[in-house]
């Protein structure tokens, strides 16, 4: 899909019809390709006379070679967060500051171009360059990353009170269930960092390539202080879940113990009275008691006795 974007009365309008024609015209701003086919690709190609990255190349660069400049401009590539189906993924988009242009190429429609264009349509003013419009998405890349990492910490306050509570009986169905919560806000987690990391490097790219006017320098520089404190923010996510991590298993690790503890009680209140058992269970030939009449109760009654003693005795030391 290729979509062009132009300025209208302050604000970042869409172009309705699409041809070469519309393309060239000096207003248009932004052009943005999602998942664009071959004749798409020919299309711009040819109105802008550049050559676009082939979708594998654009994943196969170094990460020297993801940010460069060219004769046709300023080439970036960045990772953007992605969501569908409560799964999160890392998605490269690659920008072309060409000639006062903005040219973007993705695979996927990502919320943080939706959440962007909403604003530059509704808001005049908002963007008027094409530097604007690249710092601008960034800026909601940042915002979004945000939003995704305060969900973070507020499932992560709900996993810690069904942890930590004490009034509340830890099954092993609960157990369970905060081990996988807890590894899938870990996965997320990391794929926000990798994402405000790779962010980072193509902001201090572009601000070392000096494109920018001085005020949008200083609007870059906020940016980069926002990415400072998100990444202090995602290693607090990253202990509090390794906390919650060792807090689970240690639960895990007790209640394994419990169950240890009761067999290990088992076989030793057994122990003896298998010993008594054992005895009269030799063939000697002398053994007066197995003659009498009151040898058989005897041993039981032994038996009995011999298993409750240290049942009485762990029971006192506390142990039970």
């Amino acid at each position: 899909m290729l979509n062009a974007f132009v300025l209208s009365a302050g604000r970042l309008i869409q172009v309705p019809a699409l041809v070469p024609e519309d393309l060239s015209r000096p207003e248009v701003l932004w052009v943005d390709m999602v998942d664009p086919t071959d004749d798409e690709r020919e299309l711009v190609q040819k109105v802008f006379k550049l050559e676009l990255p082939e979708d594998e190349e654009v994943k196969d660069l170094e990460e020297s070679a993801r940010c460069y400049v060219d004769e046709n401009g300023v080439h970036m590539s960045s990772f953007f967060l992605s969501h569908s189906e409560d799964e999160y993924a890392n998605v490269t988009v690659s920008f072309l500051l060409n000639q006062g242009r903005l040219l973007t190429i993705r695979q996927d429609e990502l919320a943080v171009f939706r959440l962007f264009r909403l604003r530059a349509r509704v808001q005049p003013g908002f963007v008027a360059t094409a530097q604007e419009i690249l710092l601008a998405i960034y800026d909601a890349a940042v915002e979004y990353d945000a939003d995704v990492l305060e969900e973070i910490y507020t499932q992560l306050d709900g996993v810690s009170r069904r942890v930590l509570d004490r009034s509340a009986e830890m099954t092993d169905e609960i157990m369970g269930q905060a081990l996988a919560e807890l590894a899938g806000h870990e996965d997320i987690n990391g794929k926000v960092r990798l994402d405000l990391m790779d962010t980072r490097r193509a902001l201090s790219f572009l601000l070392r390539s000096r494109v920018l006017a001085t005020a949008q320098e200083g609007d870059l520089r906020e940016v980069l202080r926002d990415l400072e404190s998100l990444n202090n923010h995602s290693a607090f996510l990253f202990d509090k879940i390794n906390f919650l991590m060792d807090a689970v298993m240690g639960l895990i690790n007790l209640a394994q113990n419990k169950i240890i503890k009761i067999f290990s009680i088992a076989s030793v209140v057994f122990l003896p009275p298998t010993l008594v058992a054992s005895i009269y269970g030799m063939n000697f030939a002398h053994m007066p008691e197995l003659a009498e009449s009151w040898g058989y109760p005897a041993a039981l009654v032994l038996m009995v006795l011999s298993g409750i003693s240290p049942y009485w005795f762990f029971k006192r030391k506390g142990w039970l």
